[in-house]
């Protein structure tokens, strides 16, 4: 189905994806992996999907924060072994070397699109988390996980760098250098337990409230000062490249314009009146 718009805005309330399920509660939107009798891999044709949503959520009004899960217990574990490996494998034995490359850029799209979309996005992580599913959760803004998840950057056990959307860049950041190449060379499994204690995990959860309490802080944030948050994911996507006297003018004038909201002076006005700030956005 195409994306439904209205004078160049998407509808998110109506949108019905074909690889995914995707709910809009309030100003949160739900996006479901659900392929759960296999663990919900994802397939060109998922990949495909979740770039150009996260890229229309660049102009979706209605969405103020995203969470991203899977189905039956399992987050995500990678490419279809049949349906992306093996047409893979093809393309190699044809040396289609340019249809390659069209893959690994896509599914690079697909991290640059949730990096660029102004909404937090927060992972909701149970079970397994592997190979391109670690990506969506490394590319996410907040992981809540539980204590028996399984994260693993799996790329270097079928033989490819683990330098794959993204990864030698993010996860360094994440967690740091040393721990991220010990992930990333061997491509073992880092429990919940382990994801928390280095700060890839936010927090733990049950695995049966994992979802829940994730979708409670994106309503949290959906409820809070969003152009703000806009501009906090954007300064720390920015500032990666940046030397320090770069980022504190960046800072500067990223603040000066939150400054001209009317976000910023109901603040104001709560405090001086004693009460809880109601913030909308602008």
């Amino acid at each position: 189905m195409a994306l439904p718009q209205d004078r160049g805005r998407i509808d998110f309330a109506a949108y019905v994806p074909q690889h995914f399920q995707f709910k809009l509660s309030g100003r949160v939107a739900t996006v479901t992996l659900n392929r759960p009798e296999r663990k919900n891999p994802l397939t060109f044709e998922s990949y495909a999907e979740l770039r150009d949503m996260f890229r229309a959520l660049q102009y979706g009004d209605a969405v103020k924060a995203v969470v991203i899960t899977g189905a039956g217990g399992n987050f995500c574990s990678g490419g279809d072994v049949h349906e992306i490996i093996g047409p893979l494998v093809r393309m190699q034995q044809a040396g289609d070397t340019a249809g390659l490359l069209d893959f690994t850029r896509m599914t690079g799209d697909l991290v640059r699109a949730m990096r660029a979309c102004p909404q937090p996005i927060l992972a909701a992580i149970d079970g397994v988390c592997a190979g391109a599913g670690a990506i969506l959760s490394m590319a996410s803004d907040l992981r809540l996980g539980t204590a028996r998840a399984k994260v693993a950057f799996l790329f270097t056990r079928v033989g490819l760098a683990g330098a794959d959307m993204g990864a030698c860049n993010m996860l360094p950041r994440i967690v740091g250098a040393g721990r991220a190449a010990e992930l990333l060379f061997t491509g073992r499994s880092m429990d919940g337990v382990e994801a928390e204690r280095w700060g890839y995990f936010n927090r733990l959860c049950e695995p049966d409230a994992v979802l829940a309490d994730t979708e409670a802080l994106a309503a949290e944030l959906a409820n809070g000062p969003t152009f703000a948050h806009a501009m906090t994911k954007r300064c720390i996507h920015q500032e990666w490249s940046m030397d320090i006297d770069a980022a504190i003018e960046a800072e500067a004038q990223a603040q000066a314009i939150c400054m001209q909201t009317r976000d910023f002076g109901r603040a104001y006005d709560a405090f001086a009146n004693k009460r809880k700030p109601v913030f909308e956005g602008n």
